[in-house]
């Protein structure tokens, strides 16, 4: 994977800004010659390149994402957020270190752990594996993840695979739903889903995006809402009433947005809700405050 610049969360990466030593921030050298009128040169004046201005933008861009967040966050239950730009090179994450269970967003792991198995044996997925895929990502069938995650080996097989695509804040879990993962882990993943010098090779990638953004159309929600006419989105979303958090609901949506200026992956987990409608509510609002202050 390429690296990426991290803004977010618990700081910001400063940008160096020139200063002069005039009487003000504007203030601009000069030499002089004694006893005459006019200075005999001068100093062309400069002043931060474009690419030192674009990293100021950010930067407060992300100021402003940050104390938006924070100040959302007080009246709502617990969320992480993470936005991969792989246009622009950046990653901002929000809280990007917490560990949420991941209910259903597992499934993209579990996909992409099938598809590096079968690459391994240079062969095809066989039809069986084909459907229990398509059942797993577009319907989100429980039972097909079952059987996907006991085929592959269960945890320990699933984890051997998460350390080829780079995640190292995920913990599989003995029950695939209540795996833990990060925001920034699950970017990472979705940007693996699409990187030409990974490990999925062309055929696992195509796979992968045509299962996701064809999900059956009541499972529609989460990130997709981030999407502006014309654009395209892929999605997995994970939905759990938690017997350990008197069924409260974790609601999670993990995908991408794509279109002609556009290419970022996007990663909400959340868990603590009332309903799993208010949670919906609370994630897709928070993906879209990441396009509202980050401009993408």
């Amino acid at each position: 994977m390429a690296a990426f610049a991290i803004l977010g969360g618990t700081g910001l990466v400063g940008v160096g800004v020139m200063r002069h030593n005039g009487t003000g921030p504007d203030a601009l050298p000069f030499a002089s010659t004694a006893g005459s009128a006019a200075p005999s040169a001068s100093v062309t004046p400069t002043g931060p390149s474009p690419e030192e201005l674009a990293e100021q933008k950010r930067a407060a861009q992300v100021k402003a994402l940050n104390a938006a967040l924070a100040k959302y966050a007080k009246t709502v239950p617990e969320f992480s957020v993470a936005v991969l730009d792989r246009k622009a090179g950046k990653l901002y994450a929000y809280r990007g270190s917490e560990k949420y269970e991941t209910a259903s967003v597992v499934k993209v792991q579990i996909l992409a752990c099938l598809l590096l198995t079968a690459q391994d044996k240079h062969r095809d997925l066989t039809s069986s594996e084909l459907r229990l895929a398509r059942l797993m990502i577009q319907e989100s069938d429980n039972d097909a993840t079952s059987d996907l995650f006991a085929h592959l080996g269960r945890a320990s097989a699933i984890t051997r695979c998460n350390k080829r695509l780079g995640l190292t804040r995920t913990t599989v879990g003995s029950s695939w739903g209540l795996t833990r993962t990060t925001v920034t882990d699950q970017v990472r993943l979705l940007a693996q889903l699409v990187n030409t010098k990974g490990p999925l090779d062309a055929d696992s990638r195509k796979l992968a995006y045509d299962l996701m953004s064809t999900v059956d159309e009541d499972q529609d929600w989460g990130v997709p809402a981030v999407a502006e006419p014309g654009e395209k989105s892929t999605v997995k979303n994970g939905w759990l009433p938690r017997s350990t958090e008197s069924n409260r609901w974790i609601i999670n949506s993990v995908g991408r947005i794509t279109g002609d200026d556009v290419d970022v992956s996007i990663a909400v987990l959340s868990h603590g809700h009332a309903t799993m409608s208010g949670g919906i509510k609370v994630v897709e609002k928070v993906a879209k405050m990441t396009r509202q202050y980050l401009e993408y």
